[in-house]
């Protein structure tokens, strides 16, 4: 537990290529959270880490004794340690619903971006992986143009599980039809100019849509 007592301040390990760690760098901007982000490659893991989380695994949060590594934990855990601006409804049954979203995008698009991003599977996987993603996002376009967020009229925990996904589209391969992604660029448009989402982004991210 060196790393705690060398520093006053909350520490972030962070992989600046990967969607889980921009969705909490995303919560951190959000809430303007004071935190020392340490980007660390994920083949040259920090010794200080694999002291820290049993999984040496990233992203990791650290908050003096406390230390996080799942990426959904460390969202909610901030939601309720900085409370605002609130990233969660305040009704059980809309916070609920909420965590559902955020389910749902763990299960039916994050295994398409990591089996994409990943690039070790052969070429039918991936391609079958980058068009499932590409035809999901489509059938739920109707969605994002329904309200000015992602199923509700404030920015939210899952709109920070989405915007990672589609500011790597390109990255991924994926083009939307005009006819159909009109509706998620208009979101992506809202989402992208928001000041905390460009100070969420890191070196490598910025590079991913030149």
């Amino acid at each position: 537990m060196g790393v705690v007592a060398k520093h006053s301040s909350m520490i972030f390990y962070s992989d600046g290529n990967d969607h889980y760690s921009q969705r909490v760098r995303l919560v951190l901007a959000e809430k303007g959270v004071a935190v020392e982000i340490i980007e660390v490659e994920p083949g040259s893991m920090p010794e200080d880490l694999a002291g820290l989380n049993p999984y040496n695994s990233l992203p990791t949060l650290v908050d003096r004794d406390l230390v996080l590594y799942e990426s959904q934990v460390i969202m909610e855990y901030l939601d309720e340690r900085f409370p605002h601006p609130p990233l969660l409804p305040v009704y059980p049954v809309a916070r609920a619903q909420s965590r559902l979203f955020i389910y749902r995008i763990q299960r039916d698009w994050c295994g398409y971006v990591d089996t994409i991003i990943a690039g070790r599977s052969k070429d039918t996987v991936i391609d079958r992986a980058r068009k499932e993603l590409r035809e999901s996002l489509v059938a739920i376009a109707p969605v994002f143009a329904d309200k000015p967020f992602f199923m509700s009229e404030e920015f939210t925990l899952v709109d920070c599980c989405v915007a990672p996904i589609l500011w790597r589209l390109p990255a991924l391969g994926i083009d939307l039809p005009p006819k159909h992604g009109k509706a998620i660029q208009d979101y992506m448009d809202r989402i992208f100019e928001r000041d905390a989402f460009q100070a969420s982004l890191s070196e490598a991210e910025l590079d991913m849509r030149d």
